[in-house]
This record gives structure tokens, sequence and C-alpha cells, in this order.
């Protein structure tokens, strides 16, 4: 096991949840790093907006695995959301998830917005433990996400037939009552990934027996209506904001690149 795979599987192990934010292209994951998360993840929603496609479907796929190779030579661990793993092959996603080099990656158990059959994201998850057994393997559970069998028993349920697979951790995205997240945590033996969520901190997250927070596609969204509040302020003579610096950006960018072509040379 490597050591940002150590690092990464460590994080989840705090007393309070790790906050994981999710980069959408090479320069929103060097601002992460430069604000010292210890981590990063990719969205998929951020990934296929900033191309101009809609999110889910697979439309994510290529520039996922060009960005994930770049941002590998970042000082921080990288997970992956690889949506459903591109492929109704298990032994496809597998292979895939072997040559990404992340400390992690994110499998939904979703397709067109709806639930699958468990044993199709399992069979998934198996295969990748066989081809890459040290990635974190974080089984996104979609049930409150699309609405669908939310009751209590069968998350559950679900999440136990990912950990049967070989699972590391689970993710359940979306709305989800405190008493029902609290349930969930007591009856998962690995840690549970939520969304954050307004006016819920990590504390509050701690207290259900949360240990991973990640943002999502939040900062993207959030990112597009500061830049469009920037253009209309400057139309309608409001006050501009403070950004980081020209210079600044600049320099990050300079030692990326630098970092790139280190990489390059010692492969």
């Amino acid at each position: 096991m490597d050591d940002a795979t150590m690092i990464f599987r460590g994080l989840h192990d705090q007393e309070r949840p790790f906050l994981l934010p999710n980069a959408w292209d090479v320069g929103s994951a060097i601002a992460f790093a430069a604000a010292g998360f210890p981590a990063i993840g990719t969205t998929s929603f951020g990934v296929n907006a900033s191309g101009g496609r809609p999110d889910a479907g697979g439309a994510s796929k290529e520039a996922t695995l060009a960005l994930v190779r770049r941002l590998r030579v970042l000082p921080v661990p990288i997970s992956a959301d690889i949506e459903d793993g591109y492929s109704d092959d298990p032994e496809e996603v597998g292979a895939l998830v072997a040559g990404l080099g992340v400390a992690g990656v994110n499998l939904e158990d979703s397709a067109a917005g709806h639930l699958v059959d468990p044993s199709i994201p399992a069979a998934k998850i198996a295969a990748i433990k066989r081809a890459a057994p040290d990635v974190f393997v974080n089984a996104r559970v979609d049930s409150y996400w699309y609405h669908e069998d939310t009751a209590l028993s069968s998350v559950v349920a679900r999440a136990q037939r990912y950990l049967e697979a070989g699972a590391d951790g689970v993710f359940f995205p979306g709305e989800i009552e405190a008493a029902a997240l609290e349930q969930l945590t007591a009856s998962l033996p690995v840690p549970v990934n939520v969304l954050a969520s307004p006016g819920v901190t990590l504390d509050d997250f701690a207290a259900l027996g949360v240990r991973r927070v990640s943002t999502g596609s939040l900062p993207y969204r959030a990112a597009i209506d500061a830049a469009v509040a920037v253009a209309e302020a400057v139309r309608d003579g409001g006050d501009l904001p403070i950004a980081t610096s020209y210079a600044v950006a600049q320099q990050r960018l300079l030692d990326f690149e630098a970092r790139e072509r280190a990489a390059t040379a010692d492969a």
C-alpha cells in the first residue's frame, strides 16, 4: 500500500469527519490543495458541467480520466468519482480503477436516474478489489438521492451487500433525517460519507457517527454563481470581491507544471 493510500484511509479514522472537497478541474484542485485540504475528490457533475454536458450517463469518463491523471502529481491523495464505473462489465471497471493510480473511488448504484439491482454494483466492487485491493472503494447508495426504496432496512441491506463485496466505506447522498442517519452509522462497521448540508456542522455530523463529508458539486455551482455576481457587480457599479491575485494564481500553475515535468522525468 503506497503512502497516499495509507494517508487517505487514515483520514477516515478521526474524531471529526474529514472534509473532502470535490474539484472539477486542475485549477480548483490546486486551490483546494493550497488551502490545506488533506485529500481531494472529483465531482462528476462539475466535470460534466464544465465540459457542457449534463451529469451521469457516463459522459464524464474521458474528462475524469484525463483530470485524475494530472491530479496525481499533487501532494495529497486523490479520490475519483467514476459514476457507475462507466461499464456494465465488472472486469472492465476493475481494470479501469487499477489504472487510475488514485487512493479512492466513488461507485454509485444507480443508472439513468434510478437504483439498479444491488448485485450489479456489488460485482463491480468485487472486481475492483481483485484488481486494485488497496484502493478505498466508497460505495454510493442512491436511495435517498433518487427517493427510491428508502425504508431503513432496505437501505442498510443495499449497503451491507456492498460491504460483503469488499467496499471500504458507504456514501449516502441526499436528504436524510438525523435519526435515520444515526441508525445507518450504527448499523454499518465502515466509515459513512454524506454530503455537506446547510446548517449542519462537521461536529453535528460527528455526533451522528459520520466520518466523511463531501462537498459534491456545491463548490462548482457556487463558483459559477460567484462569477456571475462579479460580472453583475461590474455592470451595476457594485463592490468587487477580493480574490486571489493573478500573481499567486499564476505561481500555483507554474508550480503544478513543474510537478508534472518532474513526474514525467521520473517515469
